[in-house]
C-alpha cells in the first residue's frame, strides 16, 4: 500500500516584464474612458449616469461571461469577503464617483492631479504601515512623475478652489491607492478575473444607488456624436467603455499587480493622463502644448526610474 502525497501547486512567479506590460495595457484601456465618456455625455447623458452605466454593464458582462466560461474563478472563501467588499467600494465605485464629484466642482486638471497623487500615498503606506524602506531613486522618481503630471493637466489655468471638490479629489486618491493596495493583496490567493468580476457587481450596486438604472436616458442610446472625424451612435461609444475601458482595463490592471508591487504599478499607472491627453488631442481636437509635452517627458522619464528599481521591490 502506498501513500500519495499531496500534490502543491507551484508558487507563482512574477515576471517584471509582464507585469509593467500589463500596467501599461490597462493604462491604454482606461485612457479612452475619457473621450469615450466626453462623447456620450455630449448627447445629454450625465457623468453620474455614465459611470453607472460603465460599472453596471461591465459587471454584468464579467459575470455572465464567467459564470458561463470559468465559473469556478467565481469561488471565494468568507475570509475573503472583506477584500472583496473594499475593492468593489473603494477601488471600483469610489474612484469613479469621487472623480465625477470633483471634476464637476474644480477644474479637470486639478482633479486629475488629486486623483494621481495615489502613488505618495501608497509609497507613504509601504514605508510607514509595512515599514519597507524605499530607495531613494523611487522617491525621486514619484516626485519626477508628480511634476510631470501637473505639467500634463496644466493644473494653473482657472484655478478656483471648492471646499467639497478637494475634498472629492482627495478621496479619489485614497480610493485609487485602495485599489492598487487591495489589489495587490487580494490577487496573492484571488484568481484576476473572479477579483474583478466581483468588485464590479459590488460597485455596480454602490453606485446603483447614486444613478439607479431606471433612470437612465434610454432614448439617447440612438444619437450620433462627433468622435474623431465620425459621428457613432452614443451605444457603440458606450459598448467600447464597457467592454475597453472597463472589463479589459480593470483586468489587465489587476493582473499586472501578481507581478509588481503597488507602489510600482501605481507610478507607471500615471502614463494614463499622458495617454489621454494625447487621444483628446487627435480624437476631440483638444490643444497640446509644449509645456503639456514637457510634462509628458518628465512624468515618462520618473515612471521609468521606479520601473527600473522594481526588480528590487519585487519580492
Amino acid at each position: 500500500m502506498t501513500t500519495e502525497l499531496p500534490v502543491l501547486a507551484p508558487p507563482r512567479v512574477a515576471h517584471r516584464g509582464r507585469g509593467t506590460a500589463f500596467v501599461l495595457l490597462a493604462a491604454l484601456f482606461f485612457s479612452t474612458s475619457g473621450t469615450l465618456g466626453k462623447s456620450a455625455m455630449s448627447a445629454g447623458i450625465s457623468p453620474e449616469q455614465v459611470a453607472a452605466a460603465r460599472i453596471s454593464l461591465a459587471g454584468l458582462v464579467l459575470f455572465a461571461g464567467v459564470a458561463l466560461v470559468a465559473p469556478r474563478k467565481l469561488r471565494v472563501r468568507r475570509t475573503q469577503l472583506p477584500v472583496l467588499a473594499g475593492y468593489g467600494l473603494l477601488g471600483v465605485a469610489g474612484v469613479q464617483l469621487l472623480y465625477f464629484v470633483a471634476a464637476g466642482r474644480i477644474p479637470v486638471g486639478i482633479a486629475i492631479l488629486l486623483e494621481f497623487v495615489s502613488p505618495v500615498l501608497i509609497a507613504l503606506w509601504v514605508r510607514f504601515v509595512r515599514r519597507h524602506r524605499l530607495p531613494r531613486s523611487v522617491w525621486g522618481g514619484i516626485g519626477l512623475a508628480m511634476v510631470g503630471l501637473a505639467l500634463v493637466a496644466q493644473v494653473w489655468q482657472g484655478v478656483t478652489l471648492d471646499g467639497l471638490g478637494l475634498l472629492a479629489g482627495f478621496g479619489a486618491a485614497l480610493c485609487s491607492a485602495a485599489y492598487f493596495l487591495l489589489g495587490e493583496r487580494a490577487v496573492a490567493d484571488i484568481d484576476p478575473l473572479g477579483l474583478v468580476t466581483w468588485g464590479m457587481v459590488i460597485g455596480a450596486v454602490a453606485i446603483g444607488f447614486v444613478a439607479p438604472p431606471w433612470t437612465w436616458p434610454a432614448g439617447l442610446l440612438g444619437t450620433r456624436v462627433a468622435f474623431g472625424a465620425g459621428h457613432p451612435p452614443v451605444w457603440l461609444l458606450l459598448t467600447l467603455l464597457v467592454l475597453v475601458a472597463t472589463v479589459l482595463a480593470y483586468a489587465c490592471g489587476i493582473s499586472a499587480l501578481r507581478h509588481l508591487p503597488a507602489s510600482v504599478a501605481s507610478v507607471l499607472g500615471l502614463v494614463e493622463p499622458v495617454i489621454v491627453t494625447v487621444t483628446a488631442w487627435v480624437l476631440l481636437g483638444e490643444e497640446l502644448t509644449w509645456l503639456q509635452l514637457l510634462g509628458s517627458a518628465i512624468l515618462l522619464a520618473g515612471a521609468y526610474i521606479v520601473q527600473r528599481k522594481s526588480e528590487i521591490l519585487v519580492a
